[in-house]
């Protein structure tokens, strides 16, 4: 049982909070175009920053925590890059100006944080109180799996988010993104702006990424500061991965199979320990440093075979994935038509 002292956790959080504050200053004092020297910089720092904090980690408590700890990031920073497939999807869908992408991707990390915070409290709790919790945890896993491996080549509707239809219905909305701003004022009424619809989608979707990403963690680990830990590392990361490797993502194109096999591993290791808990010890258990190397081994088999892919096919487009097949747009419908 992994011991974390009150101040410790008191100086994770403000750590975290520093390198979130700082996001956003600079995403507020200078609007601009994030270019792939900038974006290379702090893709490397903040990587730095998670392996310093693994190795100090796993000197002060142990190398087998320090192993949970690095696979718990590792599948975190993997399932990440899916969140920035759908994040480009987002901007594009709303024509987010580039300079202003920025801002949006610092509060999505902001509103991803608070809630993956909320559900690694609940997660953790519901563990610590029903064992069976962990064949369910691994039920969605192997159910999540499934479904993203049939939808593998489907792009999410954006369009199509429940939160996102409702504001276009009850909220005025202006035609432009007013200088970044959420709401404005338009003739004396108020008004929120295409930004207010964008942090809407963007909060809905991490919601949704939350429920997977969850499980999947305390799959490798069952101590909530480590899964608190990794995924938040993971996360303050993606803002700068996401204008590093937008351009490489559409190379990605085996990456949701992928994710979908390390789903499926980790949703049968949940399983096991709960076989191993509740129905008889014999249960075989799987270890974290074999978890840890299933996992680096599939995504640099999916790392290599995509790039292989689309070197002797360029058509070839890597998908985010979805959980459920999308009826085609009437116009794709009207497209497919014409071509006939």
């Amino acid at each position: 049982m992994l011991d974390v002292s009150a101040l410790t956790w008191a100086v994770t959080v403000g750590l975290i909070l520093a390198l979130l504050a700082l996001d956003l200053i600079l995403a507020a004092a200078r609007p601009h175009l994030v270019g792939f020297g900038e974006a290379t910089a702090w893709s490397v720092f903040y990587i730095l920053v998670a392996v310093g904090f693994g190795v100090w980690f796993a000197a002060r408590y142990g190398g087998e925590f320090g192993t949970e700890y690095f696979a718990g990031y590792i599948v975190e920073k993997s399932l990440s890059v899916d969140n920035l497939f759908v994040f480009v999807i987002i901007m594009t869908t709303f024509a987010v100006p580039a300079e202003h992408q920025h801002k949006v991707l610092t509060f999505g990390i902001m509103l991803a944080l608070v809630m993956r915070a909320i559900f690694i409290a609940l997660g953790a709790t519901l563990l610590a109180l029903f064992s069976f919790m962990f064949l369910l945890f691994g039920l969605l896993l192997i159910y999540t799996a499934v479904q993203l491996f049939r939808h593998r080549d489907e792009d999410p509707d954006i369009e199509d988010n429940v939160m996102v239809k409702a504001a276009r219905r009850l909220l005025p909305i202006t035609d432009d993104y007013v200088g970044g701003k959420l709401t404005t004022r338009v003739d004396g009424r108020r008004m929120v702006t295409p930004l207010f619809i964008v942090l809407l989608a963007i909060g809905s979707i991490d919601l949704l990424f939350a429920l997977d990403s969850i499980p999947a963690v305390f799959g490798v680990t069952r101590e909530p500061y480590i899964v608190f830990v990794a995924n938040a590392f993971a996360l303050l990361g993606l803002r700068a991965l996401f204008f590093l490797v937008k351009g490489l993502l559409d190379r990605l194109v085996y990456l949701s199979a992928g994710l979908a096999l390390i789903l499926a591993f980790i949703g049968i290791k949940l399983i096991l320990h709960w076989a191993h808990v509740d129905v008889h010890e014999a249960a075989p258990e799987i270890p974290t440093p074999i978890s840890l190397g299933v996992i680096a081994l599939v995504l640099a088999v999916v790392t290599v075979a995509s790039l292989i892919k689309t070197r002797h096919d360029p058509t070839a487009k890597a998908h985010p994935g979805s959980l459920r097949a999308h009826p085609p747009r009437r116009e794709e419908s009207d497209q497919e038509a014409g071509a006939r």
